[in-house]
């Protein structure tokens, strides 16, 4: 594999990665059942997306690089932080969709980065970008959801 379809790969595994551990670390603090099925749905879709991205090293040298600890402790920190204060499913949801959000620009910003690359790869990134905006329309509904408890 070539050093830009390289990059491109690892830039996508990283991305779905970053969702993976994102929802392991909201899905604790979420009380709402609906929320919470999406949330193991979604969990469920990253974690086969992300084997599906290593299937693409299959009998190379290279491995797929994962997040590096500092920024799995900011995430980590910062989610915590922002969940001691508000555990509401509209806050959470809104948290979701704004790592969502970021997902999907960077799925715009590598399509258009690395179109030089292979098409399957290219392919495969946005099939990730898809998996993200059908996350995020079905995220937004919580944000109109009004919590009891507050």
């Amino acid at each position: 594999m070539n050093k830009r379809d390289y990059e491109l790969l690892t830039s996508v595994f990283q991305n779905c990665r970053t969702a993976i551990t994102s929802i392991q670390d909201i899905e604790p603090s979420v009380e709402d059942g609906n929320l919470r099925d999406e949330l193991r749905e979604e969990l469920e879709n990253y974690r086969n997306f992300a084997k599906k991205c290593e299937s693409y090293l299959t009998g190379a040298k290279e491995e797929l690089p994962d997040n590096n600890f500092i920024e799995k402790a900011k995430l980590w920190t910062s989610i915590k932080m922002t969940t001691i204060m508000d555990k509401s499913t509209r806050h959470l949801a809104e948290m979701l969709l704004l790592g969502t959000v970021m997902g999907t620009m960077q799925c715009y910003k590598d399509l258009s980065d690395y179109r030089d690359c292979d098409k399957n790869l290219l392919t495969l990134c946005g099939e990730l970008q898809q998996i993200e905006e059908k996350h995020f329309n079905y995220l937004k509904m919580f944000l109109q959801q009004i919590d009891k408890n507050n």
